[in-house]
């Protein structure tokens, strides 16, 4: 990839929690950061709570299902950094790209996820060991 098209910004931090409302609370309370709500994300099979941080967020994810990479993640590394975000523009082509450098991708196609974005991610094979998640905002066009 070009510098030209780069990630615009960091979008969020994920961090894998075992109890949202527990979470909630210290990142509110004790953090002083904006709360700006829980949405579910059956496909992933979480609940998400969002903070704002600037021009990026925190993204708190509670599983809501065993089978979901959260409770996984969970279970190997206990609660902590999950994830870090890029948005970006031209997700598609820029998976595309990414897959033609040989990066290894684990959704080679965007996906719904929290907060009106399509997502992908990267393995962590591929990053230095760090997940990484690709996101852009849904197209108007796209908006249900």
């Amino acid at each position: 990839m070009t510098r030209g098209n780069a990630p615009r910004k960091i979008s969020h931090i994920g961090i894998a929690v075992q109890n949202l409302e527990a979470s909630i609370k210290w990142y509110q309370d004790v953090l002083g950061l904006p709360f700006e709500g829980i949405e579910t994300v059956e496909s992933e099979h979480v609940r998400v709570a969002f903070f704002t941080i600037g021009e990026s967020r925190i993204e708190l994810l509670e599983p809501t299902s065993e089978e979901s990479a959260i409770a996984k993640f969970l279970a190997r590394h206990g609660e902590g950094i999950h994830h870090i975000a890029f948005e970006v523009n031209g997700l598609t082509e820029r998976l595309q790209q990414l897959s033609e450098k040989g990066v290894r991708l684990i959704h080679d196609k965007p996906k719904r996820g929290a907060h009106q974005m399509n997502i992908a991610f990267l393995h962590p094979k591929s990053t230095g060991g760090v997940l990484m998640e690709l996101c852009e905002p849904v197209k108007s066009e796209e908006k249900e």
